[in-house]
């Protein structure tokens, strides 16, 4: 079921002419423009406002004229196509509605009116009374289809559906130490939250400086510290800068901050049924091993392994795990660096075995 207008003079077997009564000129012209010419160019349309009829004079009169008569040729237009798109069948209705009591001369159903005068009035029990020209197209035969049993469904249609399995239960590395971390989110006194600032700073030059040539490390983290920490006195900013410079330059692990690393990288892998996904600050794919360091800024950093707290030795052997899985042929090597030392710690292999997902101790901290 469509418009004159949507059906762009589709052919169909049967149309139905169901507005045409409506009334042509009760609406105004619509799009009035003004023709304008501009000296030295193209003429052109100039759109014009709504206008009361006194207003509507000289130009602005005969653009209306013009635009009423461009309206009722699409008018005519539009009726020629629908009454010669059908196929077997065309119906002429209309409905006068609202205050209107007769048919609008110019009206579909007025024109076409006259070609019924002849046609015997017949009763309908919708409309009360139609007429009808020309011979109604025939019916088309019924096809009688063969009633055919239903084949039999298979077998794997009518086995019942088993239950859906559960997806690894995911694991995030970074959450793991944050129950037994010594330090409090939040510190209590001055000292502790001066060194907690240390510590972030060192963090943010040595996601930074890496990126730079070596000798232009100095000066960009003067620079940087001058405009993020201008409270703090120069000595302390200088400090900071020589602290991050020197874990730059720490020949054991050096390159976990040259060009080949990789700062902020995402991992994901499956380990033991479990998903485990994080973000390692700083991991080195080589040749013979894995590389990774895991930033924390503890204002109290330990003094040696010993100290570490168990959640971020467990969460260095999950994210050790999942590399191994992703990279089985290579070694991995992992460490925590302590920026408000700063002081690097080295997590040996045998004790990223003993902590990662699946092992006993890890089970102690991680319960099904």
């Amino acid at each position: 079921v469509m418009t004159v207008h949507g059906a762009k003079g589709l052919q169909a077997p049967i149309v139905i002419l169901a507005d045409a009564a409506d009334d042509p000129d009760a609406s105004p012209p619509r799009g009035l423009t003004l023709p304008e010419r501009v000296p030295g160019g193209e003429p052109r349309e100039v759109p014009l406002p709504p206008l009361r009829k006194a207003e509507k004079v000289g130009a602005v009169e005969l653009a209306e004229r013009r635009a009423a008569l461009e309206e009722r040729q699409e008018h005519w237009r539009l009726l020629y196509v629908a009454m010669t798109r059908a196929e077997e069948a065309l119906f002429v209705a209309g409905s006068l509605g609202g205050r209107r009591k007769d048919l609008a001369p110019d009206s579909w159903y007025a024109r076409l009116q006259p070609l019924f005068d002849e046609a015997e009035p017949l009763a309908d029990p919708l409309w009360g009374m139609r007429r009808e020209i020309g011979a109604r197209a025939p019916a088309a035969p019924r096809i009688a289809l063969a009633e055919t049993p239903p084949e039999p469904l298979p077998d794997w249609a009518l086995r019942p559906v088993g239950p859906e399995p559960r997806p690894p239960r995911p694991l995030a590395p970074s959450a793991s130490g944050e129950d037994s971390a010594a330090d409090p989110p939040s510190p209590p006194s001055p000292e502790l939250r001066a060194a907690a600032e240390r510590g972030t700073l060192i963090h943010r030059l040595l996601e930074r400086l890496p990126e730079l040539a070596v000798e232009a490390r100095a000066a960009a983290a003067s620079v940087w510290l001058g405009r993020t920490a201008s409270h703090l006195p120069a000595k302390d900013r200088a400090e900071i800068a020589d602290a991050a410079l020197a874990v730059l330059a720490d020949p054991q692990w050096g390159e976990v901050f040259g060009p080949d690393s990789l700062p902020e990288a995402p991992i994901a892998a499956t380990v033991g049924g479990r998903v485990i996904a994080g973000t390692i600050d700083r991991l080195v794919l080589g040749a013979e091993a894995i590389r990774i360091v895991d930033f924390k800024t503890a204002p109290r950093p330990p003094a040696d392994l010993s100290e570490v707290p168990p959640g971020y030795i467990r969460q260095m052997a999950a994210y050790a795990a999942a590399l191994r899985a992703i990279h089985p042929a290579q070694r991995v090597e992992a460490a925590l660096l302590y920026t408000h030392a700063p002081r690097l710690i080295a997590i040996p292999a045998a004790l990223l075995e003993a902590h990662k997902p699946g092992s006993p101790a890890e089970q102690e901290s991680f319960p099904a």
